[in-house]
């Protein structure tokens, strides 16, 4: 036993404790490591998977079914694609998978990432690294991308709060910001099975990144 193996206590030398696990087993038989990811253990199936388990709102919204993280995910693509029609195919990829570390660390409402402090954020930013790279995508994107990105994220969730989450016109203006009719024109969410919102997203990003 070396001296960096060993600490010293009152009572003699004593083994240092090993670090906690932070990897988890996938379905696919990937080990992610949760604290320092990298692309290689990263399967579409995975995220899709466990996207299409993460309930947005908590759980808080009207229906059968809960509307998972998946579902906004091809929502906020769809809504990018109408801001940015001109938009490069890699950055519609980007919006598909701009919440696609939650398929591990679960889905907060904003005040409560708040709240939670810079902790969470850094290990979202690692995990969108992976992500990014494993599919062909700047670990970093562009902030102007990001900007949009964003937007067409809080369009859908103006969205999902009016039809789903029992907010008012007022108060999802007031949370969410006004939003131009025209954007959203046609979209009326629907609640589907896990299983099928799990194929959909799979299915879009393959179309994606055959784009590429």
């Amino acid at each position: 036993m070396t001296s960096a193996t060993r600490k010293e206590t009152s009572g003699g030398m004593a083994p240092a404790k090993s670090p906690p696990r932070a990897w988890q087993r996938m379905l696919s038989g990937r080990r992610l490591d949760l604290l320092d990811p990298t692309p290689v253990d990263i399967e579409i199936e995975d995220i899709a998977h466990g996207l299409a388990f993460v309930a947005r709102w908590n759980g808080q919204t009207q229906g059968d079914f809960p509307f998972s993280v998946a579902e906004h995910s091809l929502l906020v693509e769809q809504i990018f694609k109408r801001l940015s029609p001109e938009a490069p195919v890699k950055w519609r990829l980007a919006a598909l998978l701009h919440d696609a570390p939650e398929y591990v660390i679960g889905d907060m409402i904003s005040p409560v990432k708040a709240a939670v402090g810079p902790g969470y954020g850094a290990l979202d930013e690692r995990l969108t690294a992976a992500i990014h790279i494993r599919f062909g995508l700047p670990a970093n994107i562009p902030s102007s991308i990001k900007r949009k990105i964003k937007k067409a994220d809080k369009i859908s969730a103006w969205l999902e709060a009016i039809q789903l989450a029992g907010f008012t016109l007022d108060e999802a203006n007031r949370f969410f910001g006004p939003t131009d009719e025209t954007i959203v024109r046609g979209l009326t969410l629907k609640l589907r099975p896990p299983v099928e919102v799990r194929s959909e997203f799979v299915k879009r990003h393959s179309e994606l990144v055959e784009r590429l």
